[in-house]
């Protein structure tokens, strides 16, 4: 919930970043006890046999930076593994912002071939000298915080994330995964591009066996960037006839890259279960033609989530709840 992450300074002068309150420690020492932690909580200990998905932009830079590790995958990988005592076989995912949405549609796809009936996506982005720096080196960033599709958008909030998603074959689940899609356009290096959220949402609704009627709820990318918001805001009217509810989750824990579509997907399911919505204090850009809801739809059944990234990239996953 809200409450699990607070605005922190982070010694990068006036840059709002939304950091995972607690007591600092060494990169891996911290990471260890976040991971165990969330796995822990996910409930996961008999899905040990299964596939481990480990999705991350940054890997573990912020060790490498204190020369505790050489940022290898392979190492990363093997080191959560021996952490959770896993047993079955561990796959690392990192492209870029998408990484953690990736990495789920992968895992779906694992359990669909047969190759196990249990997965684990593990979302990992944690704080470290590089990322908050260079983004604002680019020019990327807010001076004040997120405002989502909204008239005064400035930029990002970044922010850190451990989340876990477990797919299983055996159980029943409030929410099923129902489908995907994954669209790249390598002309937009680090930007989205209309046409390509377009077709992000007609193939993953496709894959769904679903209609844009269908969709109840989307939860959008909408991370306060002028020129992505605007472009996705198109993509969404060129999409959909009638536009369904918006939700965005950017202002509650920042944009937390390579784990945000582990992070966000959790996030928004608890707030559905707990009755909980965001609130945006920032009046939307009615250029836009879009709202945010200000509240979770009456019927709510599909859930449409949208992951937009670096290089291009442009990932969705469908979910659909269970009937009660």
């Amino acid at each position: 919930m809200p409450a699990a992450t607070a605005y922190a300074l982070n010694g990068h002068g006036d840059l709002p970043y939304l950091r995972i309150p607690g007591p600092t420690a060494a990169w891996n020492v911290r990471a260890r006890a976040l991971i165990t932690q969330v796995v822990a909580d996910a409930g996961v200990a008999q899905a040990r046999d299964g596939a481990l998905f480990i999705a991350t932009s940054c890997q573990d830079g912020g060790a490498a930076e204190h020369a505790q590790c050489d940022m290898d995958f392979h190492a990363l990988s093997r080191r959560i593994g021996d952490w959770l005592d896993w047993c079955g076989p561990v796959f690392l995912v990192s492209s870029a912002c998408t990484s953690s949405m990736q990495a789920l549609l992968s895992a779906a796809e694992w359990l669909r071939a047969g190759h196990a009936t249990q997965a684990l996506v593990l979302g990992l982005e944690l704080d470290n000298q590089l990322t908050l720096p260079g983004f604002a080196a680019l020019q990327l960033l807010s001076s004040g915080g997120s405002k989502p599709f909204a008239l005064r958008r400035d930029g990002l909030v970044l922010g850190e994330a451990v989340a876990a998603l477990r797919l299983s074959t055996e159980q029943v689940a409030p929410w099923q995964l129902r489908g995907g899609a994954n669209v790249v356009d390598g002309t937009q290096p680090t930007s989205a591009s209309v046409s390509a959220v377009v077709q992000m949402y007609q193939r993953a609704l496709a894959a769904s066996g679903l209609s844009t009627l269908d969709v109840d709820l989307i939860k959008v990318q909408a991370a306060g960037s002028p020129g992505n918001d605007a472009v996705e805001a198109q993509g969404i009217r060129a999409a959909f006839a009638g536009v369904p509810a918006l939700v965005s989750l950017k202002p509650l824990i920042g944009h937390c890259m390579g784990a945000s579509g582990a992070a966000e997907i959790a996030l928004l399911l608890e707030c559905i279960e707990r009755d909980y919505w965001p609130r945006y204090s920032d009046a939307v850009d009615p250029a836009l033609r879009v709202q945010l809801a200000t509240q979770a739809p009456r019927q709510l059944r599909y859930v449409l989530a949208a992951i937009l990234g670096f290089g291009g990239i442009h990932t969705a996953a469908v979910l659909e709840r269970s009937p009660s």
